[in-house]
């Protein structure tokens, strides 16, 4: 388990992240489209919402800890199931497992990370926390991913397919990028 401001488990498949989220209600924060306001610009301003809460997320990282918003998310999850592999990482943060391997390298780099060998498999690399790692992980507010992960589990399934599906084809008629594989929040 991470301790941080808000406890977050991160537990075994499939992932589920639980944090307390903040009660918007009677906040100036726009939820609803009015006649007055089209479904254009409450779509923006979501968007514009959830970007701006993970970049905010990602410079406050960097500056208190010297990681990225994507850096402290995966430090987070693996905190909390020491010893997956990098495939096991990726599902648990819903990344390709080639960005999450990148910013695994740059974690192991700066010792926050290891990366051996499982005595089971020796094609297996094993992910473990190192000391500082565990302090940074444990002393760090949670990762905004693991907030925006909370976010969506709080939607029916039903409401979980529908966006999934109206992202996709978005990000599909925008071309383009949209046919690459993304890579991690905010991560050079």
């Amino acid at each position: 388990m991470v301790h941080s401001t808000s406890p977050v488990a991160i537990p075994a498949r499939p992932p589920v992240f639980s944090v307390a989220l903040p009660n918007y209600i009677g906040s100036n924060i726009i939820t609803s489209v009015s006649p007055q306001r089209s479904p254009h610009a409450a779509i923006l301003d979501g968007i514009r919402l959830i970007v701006q809460d993970l970049r905010e997320g990602s410079r406050a990282a960097e500056a208190a800890f010297g990681l990225s918003g994507a850096q402290l998310f995966v430090l987070q999850t693996l905190a909390g199931e020491p010893g997956m592999s990098v495939n096991e990482l990726a599902f648990r943060t819903y990344t390709h497992q080639s960005s999450v391997s990148a910013v695994i390298k740059k974690l192991v780099r700066r010792r926050l990370v290891t990366a051996k060998p499982s005595a089971a498999d020796a094609r297996r690399l094993e992910l473990t926390l190192t000391a500082r790692g565990r302090t940074l992980a444990r002393s760090a507010p949670d990762a905004a991913q693991i907030r925006l992960i909370a976010a969506l589990n709080t939607l029916s399934a039903a409401e979980r397919k529908r966006l999934a599906a109206a992202l996709t084809r978005l990000a599909a008629a925008m071309g383009g990028r949209a046919r690459q594989r993304p890579g991690m929040f905010f991560e050079k």
